[in-house]
């Protein structure tokens, strides 16, 4: 399930308050570029806890 691009423009990394984008094709993230995070996506929803991102 893809994510509306009008919640795109509100979402925002909890970590740094940067801009976020969505990234990957079968199993999408949300890519911070500022702080280097990923946030999963599970079922539609973006699990944004600064605890459960990746670094890339």
């Amino acid at each position: 399930m893809p994510i509306a691009e009008e919640l795109l423009e509100i979402l925002r990394c909890p970590r740094c308050k940067g801009a976020v984008r969505v990234m990957g094709g079968e199993n999408p993230v949300l890519e911070c570029p500022q702080c280097r995070l990923r946030y999963a996506i599970r079922d539609g929803i973006p699990i944004m806890l600064i605890d459960e991102a990746q670094t890339f």
